[in-house]
């Protein structure tokens, strides 16, 4: 029989991106701690995961009680283990449910933990995991970066609330800047940065490095964590003291706005629109600021004013967000 085809590409973007990066605890526990008022009676999947290695399964299984979760699921794609405490393989994906400790011992132990065989290999746009998907009230992973459009796509499709990691280079991504444009995503916290990968993955010469219990390591450096859950931060106001000046920020060529090479430059004083670096999208609140465009992706703007490259003095700049107040100055 054929392959299923989003089966096939799933594999491929394993195979050929090497897309299998397991976050480390740490990261999870510094990340998560911000969003702890959000889990309260909610069912949580974890639907890229490995509960072998994957430390969001730790995670979540272990502060059940704590969050006051009302169950975790966790899918696994193919070849993982089915029995957490054995090396037995299987062809097909499995998936785990775990309503909360049941002896007392703040531990999820074996005969806690609901393990299920899919019928297929666990690919998170299948039908049945799309079924599981439907159960969830909060989705936290780390999805294949490969994929991250489809996978960000169908959670939105589904409504459903999440906290994942993702390339920062995916703000600027037609599907993903449309989101954020919308306040409907919006950049977490913190950045993770080393991951464990997969015994097969070649050794780099940079970023990448083998520990003494034998564990491959790779740093990303361009991680960041992916949310709609509100969050403090997005409501903090952004402090600005600079002065404007035309010497200091010049118009571009080709847009009616000005050019803040630093968000922390940001003029106190100017009321119009400005190219400011992605790296704004960390202290971004939207009650202070309104995002209009980027430059790049050229169909994000029905008047065709956003979407070309920024010029000045005939040169390229890098990537930028176009922003404006949302209060005039007085």
């Amino acid at each position: 029989m054929p392959r299923n085809p989003l089966n096939r590409s799933l594999g491929l973007a394993r195979a050929t991106k090497q897309d299998e990066f397991y976050t480390q605890l740490s990261d999870i526990e510094k990340e998560l701690r911000h969003y702890t008022k959000h889990f309260k009676n909610k069912t949580v999947l974890c639907n890229c995961d490995d509960p072998k290695v994957s430390n969001f399964f730790h995670y979540f299984s272990h502060n059940f009680e704590k969050l006051n979760l009302k169950k975790l699921i966790t899918t696994c794609y193919k070849n993982c283990d089915a029995d957490l405490f054995s090396q037995h393989k299987d062809e097909s994906g499995i998936y785990l449910e775990y309503d909360g400790d049941k002896n007392n011992n703040r531990v999820p132990d074996p005969n806690e933990i609901g393990i299920h065989k899919l019928k297929g290999d666990g690919d998170f746009r299948s039908e049945e995991c799309i079924k599981l998907l439907q159960q969830a009230d909060i989705v936290v992973t780390n999805p294949p970066f490969s994929l991250f459009r489809e996978y960000v796509e169908q959670l939105v499709k589904h409504k459903k609330k999440f906290l994942i990691i993702g390339n920062h280079n995916a703000i600027i991504y037609k599907e993903i800047f449309r989101l954020i444009k919308e306040n409907k995503l919006w950049l977490g916290y913190t950045h993770p940065v080393a991951f464990v990968v997969p015994d097969h993955y070649e050794m780099r010469e940079v970023r990448s490095w083998r520990t003494e219990d034998g564990k491959n390591w790779r740093s990303l450096g361009n991680a960041c964590w992916f949310t709609n859950l509100d969050i403090a931060k997005r409501h903090e106001e952004l402090p600005v003291f600079e002065t404007y000046t035309p010497k200091k920020f010049p118009k571009y060529d080709n847009y009616d706005a000005i050019e803040v090479a630093r968000y922390k430059e940001i003029p106190e004083d100017y009321d119009g629109v400005m190219g400011v670096p992605v790296t704004f999208l960390e202290q971004y609140n939207p009650d202070q600021f309104e995002i209009i465009g980027s430059n790049r992706w050229v169909g994000q703007d029905p008047n065709g004013v956003y979407g070309r490259g920024s010029h000045l003095n005939g040169k390229e700049t890098f990537k930028r967000l176009f922003i404006r107040r949302r209060k005039s100055i007085k």
